[in-house]
């Protein structure tokens, strides 16, 4: 439908629900995920300036990211509402699910996932693949490797300090000391977050119970909550929203599906490979292109991180097809 059309769905969800709307959407694209980053806060600032309401609701799409980004998002948009709600209408995991955590009241479309919030981290020292690219280290992975050994195998002190010197050779100490100030990181989040809306002392064992169960129980990062097992873990789901807001929610969430190609794998190779079917003795490089990578909306603005990405390559006699692909933009605009 396009922005404008997209209006009209946002004031219909404003009007039916009592509150004023924003939307944050990272692509979930296979092959081309962005990653929840602390710019979008910047441009999300330009919505909520003058937007002042006693109920605030954020529509988000995402499979998570910088794991600072969700207190920075929340008490951003406590600062122009005293109670504010979080749309869940498909995926909101690891740091979007944070973000959840901060609301007063969380909409889940049946369609809706939030999910662990354990972190993958990544820095210099983490070990590198076969092509040299650095591999994320999941916090609870490490934790598990560690409970192998002690429980499962049951090893003596000196068997799980042997286990420990081996994961040091294969993982560089300061990487594995990473995983535990992330740990240390999220836990805190989670616990902040929750205390903007729960009484952290008379709801010490709530509070707990949600942490322990997101950050370490679900053993699986990419576990999805649903609204029923959301429920049991103590979040605050609402129980019974209409099916009227539902129904829009999942036309919005669509809509944003169709504009930013998110149910379409994004696959370089192929695009090389059909545009240049023939063996070739050079390489190049195809027409530029550009995707979405981001979007941040209300009921008067749009804006869109968009990436322009070259990609060139060569086809050789043997039919194999090499590739690069190079960013060679990458700005917020606002959509007019």
């Amino acid at each position: 439908m396009g922005f404008t059309e997209r209006k009209r769905l946002i004031g219909q969800i404003q009007e039916l629900g009592g509150f004023k709307f924003v939307s944050y959407i990272t692509s979930t694209r296979l092959g081309y995920g962005c990653q929840m980053q602390m710019d979008a806060v910047r441009r999300l600032y330009e919505h909520l300036d003058g937007m002042k309401h006693d109920k605030l609701a954020l529509f988000i799409h995402s499979d998570g990211g910088d794991g600072t980004v969700p207190w920075r998002l929340v008490t951003l948009l406590r600062e122009y509402s005293s109670k504010l709600f979080v749309l869940v209408p498909f995926r909101a995991f690891s740091a979007a699910t944070l973000t959840a955590l901060g609301a007063d009241k969380i909409v889940m479309h049946p369609m809706g996932m939030l999910g662990p919030t354990d972190p993958t981290v990544a820095n210099d020292f983490n070990p590198t693949d076969p092509r040299g690219n650095r591999i994320g280290i999941g916090v609870e992975d490490v934790a598990a490797f560690l409970a192998l050994a002690k429980d499962d195998l049951d090893l003596n002190q000196d068997g799980q300090v042997e286990t420990l010197r081996v994961l040091a050779d294969k993982v560089h100490p300061l990487a594995l000391g990473n995983v535990k100030r992330s740990q240390a990181q999220s836990r805190m989040m989670a616990q902040k977050l929750l205390g903007l809306h729960m009484d952290l002392e008379a709801e010490r064992s709530k509070v707990e119970t949600i942490i322990d169960s997101l950050t370490s129980k679900l053993y699986f990062h990419g576990h999805p909550i649903n609204k029923d097992e959301a429920q049991q873990l103590g979040l605050k789901v609402e129980r019974n929203p209409s099916s009227e807001l539902l129904d829009l929610m999942w036309r919005l969430y669509l809509d944003y599906e169709e504009e930013m190609e998110l149910s379409t794998p994004f696959r370089p190779t192929d695009m090389f490979s059909a545009a240049v079917p023939d063996p070739i003795v050079d390489p190049i490089a195809l027409p530029r292109v550009t995707l979405q990578r981001a979007r941040i909306e209300s009921d008067d603005r749009a804006d869109c991180l968009e990436q322009t990405l070259l990609i060139s390559g060569l086809r050789q006699a043997s039919y194999e097809v090499s590739i690069s692909v190079n960013i060679e933009s990458e700005s917020w605009t606002e959509a007019v």
